[in-house]
């Protein structure tokens, strides 16, 4: 009985990961471009931006999730993620990657603005340009800063990717719940705990590991 359901766990536990490491893969990146099109001069980028990252920060995920997933047919008439599970994988990924992308925004900007002045213009007296000054002195600096923050999220994201089940999507807490009724039994669901328990301490780890590596920067 352990075995089996070990082995239903694993295979919810795999789109558990599947749906963390997707949403970490784009979200990084896009909420670096978020956090540079606020801190852009550029109204029309910036203040769009702000709102976005509002309302996203001041709604529910799960709730963002049933709006991404359901509002397209309530709104437009249509699905447009496709029919099955891969149509409420894509969906929930969109979903988690733009509730990520805000978040990591915010951290990136606070990360950029808070290395010194002094950094960007020394940067031009050496004749570097805007983007050799970013890309050579501020963003080490800024990952080295943003590295505590990032780590809290992302053991966030591993406990949220469960909120994908309010659009079945099959994850471990998914699998943990089928167990209650097909077989009336509970300890299953309890179980999944002891997944998320060693996945988060395996990323608490690296992320103390990679800290030391930029310890270098003050």
């Amino acid at each position: 009985m352990i075995l089996t359901v070990t082995l239903s766990l694993l295979q919810g536990f795999l789109m558990t990961l599947k749906l963390f490491s997707l949403t970490l893969l784009l979200s990084l990146p896009l909420g670096l471009f978020m956090a540079l099109g606020v801190m852009s001069n550029l109204r029309v980028l910036s203040y769009p931006l702000k709102f976005l990252i509002w309302v996203i920060r001041g709604t529910p995920l799960m709730l963002q999730l049933l709006v991404v997933y359901y509002g397209p047919g309530i709104f437009l008439g249509r699905n447009i993620w496709g029919m099955g599970d891969n149509g409420r994988f894509i969906a929930s990924l969109f979903a988690f990657v733009l509730n990520y992308a805000c978040y990591f925004a915010e951290i990136y900007r606070g990360g950029i603005q808070a290395v010194p002045q002094g950094q960007y213009e020394a940067g031009k007296v050496l004749g570097l340009s805007k983007w050799e000054i970013f890309r050579n002195i501020v963003l080490l600096q800024v990952i080295k800063k943003i590295i505590p923050p990032v780590s809290n999220e992302v053991i966030t994201l591993v406990k949220d990717t469960s909120l994908a089940r309010v659009i079945a999507v099959y994850e471990i807490i998914w699998k943990g719940q089928s167990f209650i009724k097909s077989q009336g039994i509970i300890w299953p669901l309890f179980y999944t705990g002891a997944f998320y328990l060693i996945f988060s301490g395996l990323l608490t780890i690296l992320s103390d590991k990679l800290e030391e590596k930029l310890s270098y920067f003050v």
